[in-house]
Parts: C-alpha cells; structure tokens; sequence
C-alpha cells in the first residue's frame, strides 16, 4: 500500500495497543490515526485465530464509518478477518444487508451509535465475545451528542475489555467522559491544533457580496483536479452550487441527500470524475482522498480546530496542498483565534484588480475606540480661597442688598447641542454598536 514508515501517532500507539492497554490518543486529522488502531487490532485477530465478533469501532457519521470499513478491507485482505458497516440514512434493502452481514458472522464491526443502538435493543447483536472497544473522532461524537448512547453502548458490552478512545481535540469534556468507559489510561498527545507543514494558508478579506466573484476567479486560476470548498450551512453549499455548476465540474455534498446520492457523489470525487465538492463540515472529517489540491473556507469556521480538520483534507501522506480562507467583517474575530491556535499569522492576499476594495483586517491589533473624557479633567476646579480681607469685586457685590446688585440683561439662549445633533445625525448603516466608526 506504499508505507514504508510508521507516522508519528502509529509509533506511539501501536506498541501500546499490542500490550492491551486502554488508551486516549489525540492526534490532528490526516496523520495515519486509522492504521494507528486497526494495524494492531488486525494483527492480534490474525494471530488468535478467532471468527466470532472480537472488535467494535464507533464513528459519528456514515462517512467515516464507510472510509474505516473500506481501510479494513484493504489492510486484512490476506487475513481472512472480515468487516460490517452499520449506519444509517439508508433504505430497507441496506438495512437487510446489514442484519444479514451480522448474522453470518464478521471479526469487527464498524458504526455509528444510532443505528447500532437500534440494532442492540432489537436483540440482533450478541456483544458477549467482544474485546476490543475503540472511539474514534471521540471529540466530534461529543459534539453531535452521542456521549449518551455511547454509555448505552458500553453497558451491552463485557467488561473485561480493552478500549481505546482516538480524538483530534482533548477538550476537558472528552477527558472526563474517558474516565467514565476506560481503566487507567496510556495518554498519547501529538502537535494538537498544529496544520500540516505542506499546507500554504493564506485569506482575504472580503465583504460576503464579493465571496462568489472571488470563488470564481480562484477557481478558474488553474485547472484543478481535486478542491474542496467549506460552507457553513447546507443552504450555503446548495446556493453556492447553483452558481458554480455553470461553469464547473461541481457538486454539493449536505445531509439533505440520499445515503446512495451521497455515496455515488463521494466516489466521484475520490475517482476524479467531480473536480470540485462543495459541503459542510461534515466532510471536514469523513472522508479520505489522496491528492486534494484546494481547500478553500468559503465561510470562516467558528470554532478553530474545525479549521485545522478542513485544512486537514489538503497535503496528506507528505504531499503539498493550498488552502485558502474568506474572512468577512463579522468573522474577523474567528479568524484571529484561529491564527492564535495554529501558531502563526497567515499571510493576506490582496484582492484581484478588479474587484473593489474589501474591508481591512486588523488582525489581533487592538481596536480603535472612541476618546473618552477624563473624569479628573472634567471635574470642576475648585476656587482657590483668597487671604481675607482681599475679596474680589464680585463677591463684594454678591454681598451686597438685592436692590443694589445691578440688573443685567439676559443673554440670548443657544440652541442645545444635543437637539442641534439628533436633527443632522442619520443611524448608521451599520446599527447601534458600540466603538464602530463607519468607513
């Protein structure tokens, strides 16, 4: 399959893994995790000579769990160990497949824990004889809720196991869920939050009126064979589709389509008879195809480490990639944490010539504010007290009987300064914020 050497992750876990330690490895997207866990699974089957159901891995989406399968296929196929996927979003026909696959037997099971939960509490599986219990993209299965059905899951299965739980992010909440289903875990920590060193990242800073004129012109740049392109809503990705399929080899991947619609548009993509895939995120994480030249966020992700999975798609297995971020106004903010979790300030591209002007971004520099009075200024002075004896000319006639203070003529009012603003002052296009000057 062309490995010559093992990955950083795989030379850490594997030794591990063979001594039948549980285990908490995190490791960034695109770093060989898959082969981590399976290579040493496969090996001890192999060896043991077993045919009863020895292994479970759970994925959090149907993509992944088919990208596991199909790695597992390729990795045992002298061994004679073979391998079910159950997930859901299909028809009746792939459900039978599935319970059928189960009853003939197979040494490891790969799913997502909805359907297998359905499976269980309909009595189709028998989990007595399982050994190995493995997580992966724990960190994501947080994410989308399923730490719930994940305990449900362990309660069907013998406790004297081994499990090992492989996460891109540690944050605390995947920590404390650990505790919860593993026995006394090995820790495994490899340069988190950290993009590929064949990735060249670069931005711009666009208002979202200029993001399809932009998409357009980068595109046409070079004839691309492979380019993934981010949205962050399936309506994006559906409106962006519309524009681009005009003059590009596209198509849109959301979870509004079919599980057979999704899985004929991803085999094309990975044979390269779709140039160009459009999607959320929830293929920042399942698939895995050599070769992607582009990775462009046509919406900046809000949470930094969903950046370094989408860019994790480009410069996998040591090769180059691009990947290119649109950064509007609004998600100037995002952008900087993002800069602040990778470890570096991504270089800015300037707009084409023909497009106008984009907002400046001021990266982490502080904002400009409004100038704010000084409280010890704007306070009264107070009069100094003159030596007695010496009072001025006004004080002497203050003092004076009210019939003999001079009366003096009112002096014209002046319009207040607050009425004179409302009446020139329009609101601003941009709304009541605060420390905002409008350009």
């Amino acid at each position: 399959m062309g490995f010559d050497q093992p990955t950083p992750i795989q030379q850490l876990a594997i030794p591990v893994i063979m001594e039948g330690k549980d285990l908490i490895a995190c490791a960034q997207t695109g770093t060989g995790k898959t082969a981590a866990f399976v290579l040493p699974i496969l090996n001890k089957i192999s060896k043991s000579g077993s045919t009863s159901l020895n292994t479970l891995i759970l994925a959090p989406t149907r993509e992944l769990a088919i990208q596991i399968d199909q790695q597992i296929q390729g990795f045992s196929y002298f061994l004679g160990v073979s391998s079910v996927p159950i997930y859901g979003g299909g028809d009746g026909v792939i459900w039978e497949q599935q319970k059928k696959a189960l009853e003939t037997g197979a040494e490891i099971v790969v799913a997502t824990p909805g359907r297998l939960i359905a499976l269980l509490a309909g009595g189709k599986m028998d989990l007595s004889s399982l050994e190995h219990l493995i997580l992966d993209e724990a960190d994501r299965m947080m994410d989308m809720g399923f730490s719930d059905d994940i305990l449900k899951i362990v309660n069907y299965l013998p406790k004297n196991r081994q499990t090992i739980l492989f996460s891109a992010t540690m944050p605390p909440k995947i920590r404390q869920f650990s505790m919860k289903i593993l026995n006394k875990p090995e820790e495994i920590s490899i340069a988190i939050g950290k993009t590929a060193e064949g990735v060249t990242q670069s931005m711009y800073s666009v208002y979202d009126t200029q993001k399809e004129e932009l998409v357009r012109h980068i595109l046409s740049q070079k004839a691309y064979e492979a380019v993934i392109i981010f949205c962050s809503t399936k309506d994006k990705v559906k409106a962006l589709y519309k524009v681009l399929k005009k003059g590009f080899d596209v198509e849109a991947f959301h979870s509004d389509l079919e599980q057979v619609e999704r899985e004929k548009i991803m085999s094309a993509f990975k044979n390269k008879a779709v140039k160009i895939l459009i999607g959320t995120d929830i293929i920042s994480r399942g698939i895995d195809v050599v070769g992607i030249e582009l990775v462009i966020n046509y919406d900046t992700p809000s949470d930094p480490e969903d950046y370094v999975h989408r860019v994790g798609r480009t410069a996998r297995a040591d090769k180059e990639g691009e990947a290119i971020t649109f950064v509007n106004p609004k998600d100037q903010h995002k952008f900087v944490r993002i800069e602040k979790l990778i470890g570096m300030s991504v270089t800015q591209n300037p707009l084409p010539e023909h497009m106008e002007k984009g907002p400046e971004y001021a990266g982490d520099k502080p904002k400009k504010e409004f100038s704010k009075p000084n409280p010890d200024k704007s306070k009264k002075k107070k009069k100094k007290k003159k030596p007695s004896g010496q009072e001025s000319s006004a004080t002497k006639e203050q003092s004076k009987p009210r019939s003999e203070v001079e009366v003096r003529a009112p002096r014209p009012e002046r319009p207040k300064e607050s009425e004179a603003l409302k009446s020139e002052t329009k609101p601003s296009k941009y709304g009541q914020r605060k420390n905002v000057i409008d350009p």
